[in-house]
């Protein structure tokens, strides 16, 4: 097996000049991860940038779920090139349907008015938490074959949770999460190439935090989850590589959809980003 890198996940097969080919992941889920979709979108449109543009946000819907089997076309049009901001749509195809469309914003970084009225919580070091692969890889048992052989996509990586979470014997809970984030490898310093990861690694652990006040698994057979949309907004520059701690909390569920919101602190208590995603959670017969 070739390394096993984020970055080279999100090296992108340039077909012509606006389609590009990802190859694909298989995380052990139902479905394909939607945070491959989000990362890889985002990288063939900052292909398609001016030089000096960077990635401020994106908006993005899951149409229908990916096969982690094949690989993902990304065609990218070319919205608008203003003086200062770009705007692209991403449409991501496989086997010949669309299951995912993005569109993005981006700007040619300049100063302005800043403000931050968000506070990191108080939480242990990442130092201090274990990662959450020590605690899937000593109940090897008790997962699927399927997610057994997944284990080593999940290694590029290090996510921590601060809170002891067992997602087989799940307990009532309040819908707060704390996840310590980097990536395994270095990252260089390229804006873009931060950004993609970290969208990729958004949809980590995030929906799930909606099932905490319900004391409901992930892996629970009766329960269908899947991204309905998801956005996300880039603050300040990070190198992915460096720990961030993921504040995720989950304002309501409700008409089988669930609300979640997260934010990105550097461990200097800077806001870096923000993200928001609703997804399906419908319990059903066996």
């Amino acid at each position: 097996m070739a390394e096993v890198t984020l970055k080279s996940l999100l090296q992108l097969e340039k077909i012509e000049n606006t389609l590009y080919r990802g190859q694909s992941w298989d995380l052990g889920f139902r479905a394909l991860f939607g945070g491959q979709v989000m990362g890889q979108a985002l990288a063939a449109a900052h292909n398609t940038l001016p030089e000096g543009r960077v990635s401020h946000s994106f908006h993005s819907y899951f149409l229908l779920p990916g096969d982690a089997n094949h690989p993902v076309v990304y065609e990218v049009e070319n919205v608008r090139d203003g003086r200062s901001f770009s705007t692209r749509r991403v449409k991501a195809i496989q086997n010949g349907r669309n299951i995912f469309y993005l569109t993005a914003s981006f700007q040619t970084p300049e100063k302005g008015l800043e403000h931050q009225y968000a506070d990191m919580p108080d939480v242990p070091p990442p130092e201090e938490v274990k990662s959450d692969l020590t605690f899937f890889e000593s109940t090897l048992d008790k997962i699927s074959e399927r997610m057994q052989e997944a284990i080593s996509y999940h290694k590029p990586i290090d996510s921590r949770t601060v809170q002891t979470i067992d997602p087989l014997q799940p307990v009532k809970s309040e819908p707060k999460r704390y996840i310590w984030m980097r990536a395994q490898e270095l990252v260089a310093e390229n804006l873009n190439l931060n950004h993609a990861m970290l969208a990729y690694a958004s949809d980590y652990h995030f929906l799930g935090t909606c099932l905490q006040p319900h004391g409901i698994s992930v892996r629970n057979k009766q329960l269908r989850m899947a991204t309905i949309d998801h956005s996300m907004w880039f603050h300040h520059p990070f190198k992915f590589d460096e720990w961030l701690l993921y504040v995720a909390e989950s304002p309501f569920t409700g008409g089988v959809r669930g609300l979640v919101r997260g934010q990105f602190f550097n461990q200097q208590g800077v806001l870096v980003a923000s993200t928001m995603q609703e997804g399906l959670m419908r319990q059903v017969d066996k």
